[in-house]
């Protein structure tokens, strides 16, 4: 992720500088579209593929007096569109953390080249792993996975999911697909594109595996507890980057792998 240079004189319209600069601006009007869409009757129908999550099934509940019911939901091709909604909406949280958090940061650290791309890398994986992580445990509190190990195999495959299980997923995907066009977004240099590249498609593959092969509630435990880790990992880099400049030159074998690893 480059250094955004602000620069006075307006570039022209549609040009890459003009889409890098007013990108959150465009995405936020794409996705408006949508949301207008569900406004008028002729689009609503169109607009709700995208907005909310697809294949809702009813079952009847187990037990109490009263019959009630429990809305599941499974997985198939209009979760793409869904996907594609959020993907944009966390273009939007993007752009939002990296100008009213991150940005203010770098002002006042005055970091480098080097320095600036790794602490806005970290910064913006650290927030999403801290609320992914979050939000994947207390899905996995509410569902009694935890509690209850047996339930992460026991009747596999586990076709039907709870609205916050498949909305989970949903987010998932749409935030590492967004992490594709942000690599241009951010003016990512062309030696660290193949490893982002990696790095992106890695997650892709396993969430969707997980998501496709109704390995859901095992995949929630693995992300929660990967994200954990990952979220440690960056948090360090951050106080790392931030602290560098205290602390006493890196001496010794040991000590140069630390600060390789780091930086």
């Amino acid at each position: 992720m480059g250094i955004r240079k602000k620069n006075n004189k307006n570039p022209p319209v549609l040009s890459h500088e003009f889409v890098i600069q007013n990108h959150a601006d465009i995405v936020s009007c794409v996705a408006m579209v949508f949301l207008l869409g569900l406004m008028f009757e002729i689009t609503s129908k169109v607009a709700v593929l995208f907005i909310t999550v697809q294949y809702n099934v009813t079952i009847p509940a187990d037990g109490g007096p009263e019959e009630t019911t429990v809305n599941y939901f499974h997985y198939g091709l209009k979760d793409v569109a869904t996907v594609f909604f959020y993907m944009l909406v966390a273009i939007i949280m993007h752009a939002i953390i990296q100008e009213y958090v991150l940005d203010k940061i770098n002002r006042k650290m005055h970091f480098s080249k080097t320095k600036h791309s790794k602490f806005n890398e970290s910064g913006q994986l650290s927030a999403f792993y801290l609320f992914s992580c979050l939000w994947g445990a207390s899905i996995l509190v509410s569902e009694n996975l935890l509690s209850n190990p047996v339930s992460l195999w026991d009747g596999y495959p586990h076709t039907l999911m709870l609205f916050q299980m498949k909305f989970y997923y949903i987010c998932q995907l749409g935030y590492w697909l967004h992490a594709i066009p942000e690599l241009y977004f951010q003016k990512a240099k062309k030696e660290d594109i193949p490893r982002q590249l990696v790095y992106i498609s890695l997650y892709l593959v396993h969430i969707t595996g997980a998501y496709v092969l109704n390995l859901n509630r095992l995949g929630l435990v693995l992300l929660v507890l990967h994200y954990f880790v990952e979220f440690l990992f960056h948090v360090s880099r951050l106080i790392y980057f931030s602290n560098e400049n205290r602390l006493s030159p890196v001496k010794g074998d040991i000590g140069c792998k630390i600060h390789f690893y780091m930086v």
